[in-house]
């Protein structure tokens, strides 16, 4: 089926942690950059993080350089993002998405087309 289904969202406060997975099921994602976005109420979504296929190089946004993590596990088709030191600005849906190598430009929405339905982080102050 070629799905991506995201986990581990929920409600935290301000300084807390959560840590989010994506699971690709229906079949193996080899070859494919793998990355986060975020899409707070009312706002575009923006990017959060990818790692290659062999895990070798990873980016962030400048907004959560340094605390957050991602990585990839590839016998387990699963993709993390741990996510520290959470403000309420990092409230939002997160998406989990995927594409085939290389990709132009890793940090725009329209380069990726397979999509997770999405899993709300909500960050109190």
């Amino acid at each position: 089926q070629g799905q991506l289904v995201e986990s581990g969202g929920g409600l935290v406060q301000a300084g807390g942690s959560l840590s989010l997975s994506c699971t690709a099921s229906g079949r193996t994602f080899s070859e494919h950059t793998m990355g986060w976005f975020r899409q707070p109420l009312g706002k575009e979504r923006e990017f959060v993080a990818a790692v290659t296929w062999t895990g070798r190089s990873t980016y962030y946004a400048d907004s959560v350089k340094g605390r957050f993590t991602i990585a990839r596990d590839n016998a387990k088709n699963t993709v993390t993002l741990q996510m520290n030191s959470l403000k309420p600005e990092d409230t939002g849906v997160y998406y989990c998405a995927a594409d085939r190598e290389p990709l132009r430009f890793l940090i725009r929405a329209d380069e990726y087309g397979y999509w997770g339905q999405g899993t709300q982080v909500t960050v109190s102050s």
